[in-house]
C-alpha cells in the first residue's frame, strides 16, 4: 500500500493502480491551492518580506509543482498500465518537494509579520495541509512525505516563548490529518481488493454460465411429481433428438428406455434410476445407457428432488451431460490396459490375471493348470533385414495361427516382442502339453506370405505345469521361462518341458556371471595366441587372440560356457576391450610383419566408445595399426541402424585390417561384402572338415567364396585345419592362409615368440 514492498499477486496490483488514479483525480485540488497559497502570500506577506525573499520561495514552489506534474503526466501517458511500487515512490516524491517547500515557508515567512500575519499564514498553511491530506490520502506514502515537512515547519513557526499550546495543537492538527490518511488509506485498499475479488469471481461465474449454456454436452431437466418430463429446455429436447412438445409430460424413465420400454429389458442404470425416482433421493453421476433415434448413447444425470414452502413434493430437478465419448475412451483404455494393440491378443498383465485365476481353480487338483512360453525362432532376423513393419505383419499373422491352434477353452496372448503365452486352465492328461506344443510348432513353423516376401520362423515352446513346476503363478511363469530357454539352447523349433535340474542350471549361470565380473579385477583371464601362416610356405603370418578363464576354485572354464554368459551379461565389451589392449601390448614385441587378429563383437562395434577403445590400444602400446586386424561376424550386419558399417570404415581409415569370421554360418549377404573393405574371408571349420570328406556342397561353398575373395582383392582363411590332408585339400581349393591345429594349438606369449626367432621369421608346418 505504501510502494516499500513487492506487489505478489494481481490483487495488489489493481489495488496500486486504484490509489494512483484515486490521487490524479484530485490533484487539481491540491495544485490549485498551491497558486492561491502563492497569491496569498503575496498579497500579505510582501510589505514585511522582502521580494527576493518571496520570489525565490515562489520560484521553488513552481519548480516542485512542475515535477511533481511531470511525474504525474509520464505515468499517464502509460495510462497507469504496467505500474510497480517504484511508481508509487516517484508519486511520493512529488509530495516531498511540495511539502519541503511549504515547510520553507513556515521557517521564511513566519520571522518577517507580526501577529496578524503569523495567524494568517496558520491559516493558509491550515487550507495547504487540509488540500494535501485529501489528493494524498489513496496514497499514504506521499501523504507523510508532503505532511511531514510541514509539521516540522510548524516547530519552526511557532518557536517563541509562551507559543508551546499553539505549536502543540497545531502539531496534533497535522498528526490528526496524516492519520486519518492512513486509516482512509487502509480502507480504501481493503475495498478495492474486495471489489477487484469480487469482480474476478463474477468474471469466473459468468464463464462457467457461458460455458455451461454454449458446451452443448450439459443440460437441465426436470420432473413432475408424477416422474413426468417438464418444462423440457432445449438442450434437452435436442440431445434425445426430439421437439420440446414430443417430450413435455412424457413419462422420465419410458422415453429413456427407448425400444427396451416395450419388452422390459431395461439396463441396470435405468433400474437405479427408477428405484432413485420413486424412493424420492437424491443421485448423482448416475451413468446409463439410453437409446436415442436407435443409437445407443451414455448418460450421466445427477438430481434432486423438489419441494414447495409447504414441504409438498414437486418432483425433481437436475443436470444430465452426454458421456458416449469418455466412456468409448474409457474402453479403450480399458481395451489397452489389457490387450495387446498389435496383434489383439491379451497382453502380459491380462495373461497374468487369468493365470491367478485358473491356478485357483486348479487348486487340489493334479495336474492342474499349464503354462507354455513361445518364442520366435529367427524373428530377430527378419525384423532386422526386411525393417519393423514386415516383422509386425509377421506377429500378427503369428496371432492368428496360435488363435486357430488354440481350443476355445485355452487362453493364448502376447508376452510382447516375438514372445507368446498359452494357458491351459485344465490339462487333461500328461501327453495334452505336448500334444498342443507341438502343434504349436508346427503351425507356427509354416511359411508366411508377406507382401512380396515368403518368410520362415520357426518357434520354441517350454511349458510348466502346476502344482509340481510352481504354486504360484510366478513361480509358474520362471519355470516356463527356463524350460524356453532350453529349448531355445537346443537349437530351437522344438518344446522343452520343466524339470528340476533346470533351475540349478539357471543358478550355475548366476553363480558363473558373478564370477566372471570379477575376473577381470582378480586377473583371472588370459590371452592364448594360435598361428596363422601362409599355406603354400608354412610360414607364421599373424596368430589370432584368444581369450580364456581360469578360476581359482572352478578351474578352466571353456570359452564355449563362459562367452555365451558374458554376451548375456553385457560383459563382453569390457573383456574385449581387455583383450585387445593385451594382444597389441604382446604383439609390438614381435616381428614388423607378424600380425595380430582380435575377436570383436557386435555388442562392442556399435558402443560409441568402441572406436577410441581401438586408438587408445594402439597408442598405449605402439603397435603399427596395419598390424591389427579385427575379426568380426556377420550378426554386426543385421541391424544397420546401429552404425556397423559406418565404424568399420573409421576402422579402415586408420591403416586397420578386417577380417570376416564364420563366413557362410549366419547371415550371408554378398551385399555387405561390396560394401565394407574386408581383408580377408575365414572360411569356418564345418566347410574345412566337409571339404575333407568330399561333400559336394562343402567343395562348392569354399571355391565360391576363394572366388568371390580374389575377384574383391581378398584373402583367405581356413579355419580349423587339423590334418596334412585339410591342408593340401585347402591348398588345392586355393586358400591363401590356414589355421588349425595342425600348426600350432592356442599357446601363451612366450612360446609364441619361439616361433620367429630374431631377426629372422622361422617356418613351422
Amino acid at each position: 500500500m505504501a510502494g516499500l514492498s513487492p506487489v505478489k499477486d494481481e490483487a495488489g496490483l489493481r489495488v496500486l493502480e486504484a490509489q494512483l488514479r484515486s490521487a490524479d483525480s484530485v490533484a487539481i485540488l491540491r495544485h490549485g491551492m498551491n497558486i492561491c497559497g502563492l497569491l496569498f502570500l503575496w498579497e500579505v506577506f510582501s510589505h514585511c518580506c522582502s521580494p527576493v525573499l518571496l520570489g525565490g520561495w515562489s520560484a521553488a514552489l513552481i519548480a516542485a509543482t512542475t515535477i511533481a506534474l511531470l511525474l504525474d503526466r509520464q505515468r499517464g501517458r502509460a495510462k497507469n498500465i504496467g505500474l510497480s511500487p517504484s511508481d508509487l515512490r516517484r508519486h511520493g516524491l512529488g509530495g516531498l518537494l511540495q511539502g519541503l517547500v511549504w515547510a520553507a515557508c513556515m521557517v521564511l515567512v513566519s520571522r518577517s509579520g507580526q501577529t496578524a500575519e503569523l495567524v494568517a499564514l496558520w491559516t493558509l498553511i491550515s487550507c495547504i495541509m487540509v488540500c494535501g491530506a485529501i489528493s494524498y490520502a489513496a496514497t499514504p506514502l506521499s501523504a507523510t512525505a508532503y505532511l511531514l515537512p510541514c509539521i516540522l515547519g510548524l516547530f519552526a513557526m511557532f518557536d517563541q516563548g509562551g507559543q508551546m499550546p499553539l505549536r502543540a495543537l497545531a502539531t496534533s492538527y497535522a498528526l490528526s490529518l496524516l492519520a486519518g490518511c492512513f486509516i482512509y488509506a487502509r480502507t480504501f485498499a481493503r475495498q478495492h481488493s474486495t471489489t477487484a475479488q469480487l469482480a474476478e469471481k463474477s468474471e469466473v461465474v459468468s464463464l462457467l454460465l457461458r460455458e455451461f449454456e454454449g458446451g452443448g454436452s450439459d443440460w437441465l431437466w426436470q420432473t413432475d411429481a408424477l416422474r413426468r418430463i417438464s418444462g423440457v429446455s432445449g438442450r434437452f429436447a435436442e440431445t434425445m433428438g426430439m421437439q420440446p412438445a414430443e417430450l413435455e409430460g412424457a413419462p422420465l424413465v419410458q422415453m429413456l428406455a427407448g425400444s427396451g420400454w416395450d419388452d422390459g429389458r431395461f439396463a441396470a442404470g435405468l433400474h437405479s434410476l427408477a428405484d432413485y425416482l420413486k424412493r424420492r433421493e437424491s443421485f448423482s453421476n448416475l451413468l446409463l445407457p439410453v437409446e436415442v433415434k436407435g443409437q445407443w448413447r451414455w448418460w450421466e444425470l445427477s438430481a434432486s428432488p423438489r419441494h414447495d414452502e409447504n414441504g409438498i413434493f414437486q418432483g425433481f430437478r437436475g443436470v444430465g451431460s452426454d458421456v458416449t465419448a469418455q466412456r468409448e475412451s474409457a474402453d479403450k483404455i480399458a481395451q489397452l490396459a489389457r490387450f495387446d494393440p498389435l496383434t489383439g491378443l491379451p497382453n502380459r498383465s491380462h495373461l497374468r490375471e487369468v493365470l491367478d485365476q485358473s491356478m485357483d481353480a486348479a487348486k487340489g487338483r493334479s495336474p492342474g493348470c499349464g503354462f507354455l512360453m513361445i518364442d520366435l525362432d529367427r524373428f530377430k532376423s527378419i525384423n532386422d533385414t526386411l525393417g519393423h513393419q514386415i516383422g509386425d505383419k509377421l506377429l500378427s499373422q503369428v496371432a492368428r495361427r496360435l488363435r486357430q491352434v488354440c481350443a476355445t477353452d485355452i487362453f493364448c496372448g502376447r508376452i510382447g516382442g516375438d514372445e507368446f503365452a498359452v494357458i491351459m486352465p485344465d490339462v487333461a492328461d500328461s501327453a495334452a502339453i505336448p500334444r498342443l506344443s507341438s502343434a504349436i510348432i508346427g503351425a507356427l513353423s509354416a511359411p508366411y506370405q508377406i507382401d512380396q516376401h515368403m518368410l520362415y520362423v520357426g518357434a520354441s515352446v517350454g511349458s510348466a505345469l502346476s502344482p509340481m513346476d510352481g504354486r504360484a503363478s510366478e513361480a509358474l511363469i520362471r519355470s516356463a521361462d527356463l524350460a524356453l530357454y532350453r529349448a531355445k539352447d537346443e537349437g530351437g523349433g522344438v518344446h522343452c518341458a520343466y524339470e528340476p535340474r533346470l533351475h540349478a542350471q539357471a543358478e550355475e549361470r548366476r553363480q558363473l556371471e558373478l564370477a566372471l565380473r570379477e575376473a577381470l579385477e582378480k586377473d583371472q583371464l588370459h590371452v592364448l595366441y594360435q598361428p596363422v601362416v601362409d599355406a603354400d610356405q608354412g610360414v607364421v603370418l599373424g596368430f589370432e587372440a584368444l581369450v580364456r578363464w581360469t578360476h581359482p576354485q572352478l578351474g578352466v572354464i571353456s570359452p564355449v560356457k563362459f562367452v555365451p554368459v558374458a554376451e548375456e551379461a553385457r560383459l563382453i565389451a569390457p573383456i574385449g576391450e581387455w583383450v585387445l589392449r593385451t594382444a597389441c601390448m604382446e604383439a609390438v614385441t614381435w616381428p614388423d610383419d607378424i600380425r595380430i587378429a582380435v575377436n570383436v563383437s557386435a555388442e562392442q562395434l556399435t558402443h560409441p566408445s568402441f572406436v577410441a577403445a581401438v586408438v587408445t590400444a594402439l597408442a598405449q602400446s605402439g603397435l603399427d595399426a596395419r598390424r591389427l586386424e579385427l575379426e568380426v561376424t556377420e550378426s554386426v550386419f543385421m541391424n544397420e541402424d546401429a552404425g556397423a558399417l559406418k565404424v568399420l570404415d573409421q576402422l579402415l581409415s586408420l591403416g586397420i585390417q578386417l577380417s570376416l569370421d564364420d563366413f557362410g554360418t549366419g547371415y550371408s549377404s554378398l551385399g555387405y561384402l561390396s560394401r565394407t573393405r574386408f581383408n580377408t574371408i575365414k572360411i569356418d571349420r564345418s566347410f574345412v572338415v566337409g571339404a575333407s570328406k568330399n561333400t559336394a556342397e562343402s567343395l562348392a561353398i569354399i571355391r565360391a567364396v576363394v572366388t568371390l575373395a580374389e575377384s574383391l582383392g581378398m584373402s583367405t582363411t581356413a579355419e580349423g585345419v587339423e590334418t596334412e590332408a585339410e591342408l593340401q585339400m585347402v591348398r588345392r581349393l586355393g586358400c591363401k592362409k590356414v589355421q588349425g591345429y595342425y600348426f600350432g594349438r592356442p599357446m601363451l606369449p612366450q612360446d609364441a615368440a619361439r616361433l620367429f626367432p630374431k631377426p629372422q621369421r622361422a617356418a613351422i608346418g
